[in-house]
């Protein structure tokens, strides 16, 4: 019971995570790597923050704002010096790295005795009350989020992802809807390692590493599982999120070991990928054949 709930609990952290990457990689059409830094960053900042005792959700906040500067490195990167997406980003977590470690002065630093969000009694047991923490502040994201989509700002995030073109015909500069994107993502993405560093009680140099296949198995198991566009992009990266951290206890469970997980990871991507482009070409051929019929 306590690795199912563990599971849950981690799952909607994580959403957070898919979340960020959501917009840069659904949204933005940009593959962004940043996310392997700036998620120690959010972890590693709040240690700093939390140790130095400052009320947890203040640091929660803060680690969030300085976060999005994360992205607005590789957003300026990308734009100003004319570095395509995906080398802006390497390069961004490259720098962060040693960023990182000098923020605590070391590569890990254990939270015992700071003060955390998760410092509440409602129900009396420790693994419910974190779920429910992280449930509500998940919702609130979701819900802000899905409001920003639907400002004229946010209209013109998405239109930048999908015609660039036709953002400039509206006479607006698409270069500022991507800077605005990528900061957006890389302070959801910094925010959920401040989360994973108070659920875990420490904060590590290493918790990005293939952190952005997480994100990326949430965000195709969601889309895997629902196909139209009646769920909401980022409903569905959540109950993603949920849904692999669900498969990677099941793995546990069955006997597999911590250190197996990446290659666990790796497979999940690939095997939803693969029935995602099987069903796609499943249904091509059925409409193509509809056609014929038709005509």
């Amino acid at each position: 019971m306590n690795l199912a709930l563990t599971s849950l609990e981690q799952g909607l952290i994580y959403s957070v995570l898919a979340m960020g990457v959501y917009i840069t990689y659904k949204i933005l059409d940009i593959a962004d790597l940043t996310a392997e830094s700036s998620f120690p960053f959010g972890a590693l900042l709040f240690a700093k923050l939390a140790t130095s005792g400052m009320n947890p959700i203040i640091s929660c906040l803060i680690v969030f704002v300085v976060g999005t500067f994360t992205g607005l490195l590789t957003a300026l990167l990308h734009i100003k010096l004319k570095i395509e997406a995906l080398l802006a980003g390497i390069l961004s977590m490259t720098i962060l790295y040693s960023i990182n470690l000098r923020i605590n002065g070391k590569p890990n630093v254990p939270l015992s005795g700071a003060k955390s969000i998760f410092d509440i009694n409602i129900s009396g047991n420790s693994y419910v009350d974190k779920i429910i923490v992280v449930f509500v502040l998940v919702m609130i994201i979701k819900f802000v989020l899905d409001w920003f989509l639907k400002t004229e700002t946010g209209y013109l995030v998405i239109a930048t992802g999908d015609n660039k073109s036709l953002v400039r015909s509206l006479g607006e500069n698409s270069n500022k809807y991507i800077i605005i994107g990528l900061m957006l993502s890389n302070g959801l993405i910094a925010l959920s390692g401040a989360l994973l560093a108070q659920s875990s009680g420490f904060a590590d140099i290493t918790m990005g590493v293939s952190i952005i296949v997480v994100a990326l198995a949430s965000i195709i198991i969601g889309d895997t599982i629902f196909r139209d566009d009646v769920v909401k992009g980022t409903t569905k990266v959540i109950i993603g999120a949920i849904i692999y951290k669900i498969i990677g206890a099941i793995a546990l469970k069955l006997g597999l070991k911590p250190t197996d997980f990446r290659m666990v990871n790796g497979i999940i991507v690939v095997l939803f990928i693969a029935y995602n482009n099987l069903q796609s070409g499943f249904l091509a051929k059925r409409k193509n054949a509809r056609r014929a019929e038709n005509d």
